[in-house]
């Protein structure tokens, strides 16, 4: 299963990204005061568009029928303090069916 996670204690600062299709997994925990952003990218990482925002701990999945790149993190002006703790995974079962490459 591929993943990617990073432990964020300032703003600005994002996960690695990951190239996802099909289903894959978010998790955010630790204790921390900020907005955490979903963002993906069409385009290898060079321009990257939101998808959702989390402000509390979540451990949820989403669905991309594009090949597409994904990252996690939290935006300047949204950090206040703590540690967020997030991760990306890849979801084998469901994704190995449908990969487009």
């Amino acid at each position: 299963m591929t993943s990617v996670t990073k432990s964020i204690t300032a703003e600005n600062t994002f996960s690695d990204s990951l190239q996802l299709v099909g289903h894959f997994n978010l998790s955010i925990s630790g204790t921390f005061v900020a907005t955490v952003t979903v963002q993906r990218s069409f385009d290898s990482g060079s321009t990257w568009l939101d998808v959702d925002t989390f402000t509390s701990s979540t451990e949820t999945y989403g669905f991309d029928p594009h090949q597409v790149y994904y990252r996690v993190g939290v935006k300047t002006g949204d950090f206040t303090s703590g540690t967020v703790v997030v991760a990306l995974y890849e979801d084998a079962e469901t994704s190995r069916s449908i990969r487009l490459s």
